[in-house]
């Protein structure tokens, strides 16, 4: 049997919870400690957990201190984008000096802001040999799972390889400040969400356990500022983050479209179609995908679960997210989700990457799909750009820092751009 693994979180965030909640179902590690930059919210972290009975962490406000805890065998990387590559060199450093032992990483998606700091992270992961785990939550969905297999067991053989995907994922907007800005995030709603998009719609693509079964060759996308820099917006954005965002200065997209053509093994032509928003008005988040191919086609959406709940006008109460992620009413009929960590995919996400870990394998998904991931998103803001289809090699985007992390994208290029 695998030995149990103690897991060390960096991050105490939205993000951090939602592993927490999926963790009652882990069965091969423990959450052991978790470093927060303020200890009181690092406490409350640690009150969750043993809440749920998922462990009892130490918290620390220093990750060097936390990786020395000689019980941490994995650490989870949950932290601001801005934050991971400081963050694993502090890990690395302390793991060279024998201070550490810790044998795993894992890292949210994205990876990084850019192509740049994504190679320097795997850089210095792999320099000390050690496993790592790229944390894509969607593409352990129970639906995109299960249906990528029913797709490829029974549509594929008799009708042929599927040739278009479709994803989507849209909310309101992000719940931390740091989020919103371009220069701190690495972007807008494309940064921020199309990492899910364009790694879900790879993976229906590929045959079940088949990672090099396509090769990007071209993309072309386009980036807007719909809602969030029209004045009011604007405005109200401020005042909800106490001036820390002003898109009237610095905005970002709230809006993304791309569409990407791979090659096949086999040489056939196929494509990826994502579409991410922070504009979407609706009862939640929303996440839809589509499959389609000769014969047969598949369709996900989060929106339309098998059940609803109805609360009339006189059911009144504060605003929360109880109901589904992202919520933005309490009142008419809305969805819920029985288990949002389940439908998301973390639950069977964390499941894999702790059972990998434990028995001292790699993962389904490595910093290296992270790296593909990043490589792929920063093509596309090169496209929206130049307003224009970009041909994709491997090394073309490695030097390219978008115009919106560098704070001078305007919501006008989206017409200046033209050709």
């Amino acid at each position: 049997m695998a030995k149990r693994v103690g897991v060390g979180f960096v991050g105490d965030g939205f993000i951090a919870h939602f592993h927490a909640k999926s963790w009652v179902s882990v069965r091969d590690g423990d959450i052991v400690a978790v470093t927060s930059r303020v200890a009181e919210k690092g406490e409350e972290f640690a009150t969750v957990c043993r809440d749920l009975n998922v462990g009892n962490p130490a918290v620390y406000t220093d990750v060097r201190k936390m990786v020395r805890q000689t019980d941490v065998d994995v650490v989870y990387v949950l932290a601001p984008n801005y934050l991971r590559v400081s963050i694993i060199e502090a890990i690395v450093e302390e793991i060279r000096a024998g201070r550490s032992k810790v044998g795993a990483i894992a890292v949210e998606k994205p990876l990084a802001r850019n192509v740049q700091e994504a190679k320097a992270i795997i850089q210095l992961v792999e320099g000390q040999n050690l496993l790592h785990g790229y944390l894509e939550n969607q593409v352990f969905m129970p639906s995109v799972t299960r249906g990528q297999e029913l797709i490829w067991k029974r549509g594929v053989p008799i009708a042929g390889v599927p040739y278009l995907a479709r994803a989507s994922e849209e909310h309101s907007g992000p719940h931390r400040p740091w989020f919103w800005r371009g220069s701190l995030q690495g972007g807008g709603s494309l940064s921020d969400l199309m990492c899910h998009s364009v790694e879900a719609n790879r993976y229906l693509l590929s045959p079940p356990e088949v990672k090099d079964y396509l090769r990007p060759v071209a993309i072309n996308a386009s980036i807007a500022s719909l809602k969030w820099s029209l004045p009011r917006y604007a405005e109200l954005l401020k005042q909800n983050t106490a001036g820390e965002v002003d898109y009237t200065k610095f905005a970002a997209e709230d809006y993304a479209s791309a569409e990407i053509v791979y090659e096949t093994k086999h040489g056939d032509l196929v494509v990826s179609q994502v579409n991410t928003s922070w504009s979407y008005v609706g009862p939640g988040l929303r996440i839809t995908f589509e499959l389609l191919g000769p014969e047969y086609s598949l369709a996900v959406n989060t929106l339309e679960p098998e059940a609803k709940i109805f609360f009339g006008r006189e059911v009144k109460g504060p605003a929360g997210e109880d109901l589904v992620e992202k919520q933005s009413a309490e009142q008419g009929q809305m969805p819920y989700l029985g288990d949002e960590a389940h439908v998301y995919g973390y639950t069977a996400e964390n499941q894999h990457m702790i059972r990998s870990f434990a028995k001292g394998v790699m993962p389904r998904e490595t910093l290296h799909d992270g790296l593909l991931v990043i490589k792929l998103l920063i093509a596309a803001y090169k496209s929206s750009e130049m307003g224009q289809v970009v041909r994709f090699t491997d090394d073309a985007f490695d030097h390219i820092i978008p115009l919106v992390q560098q704070d001078k994208w305007h919501p006008r290029q989206l017409v200046e751009r033209a050709k």
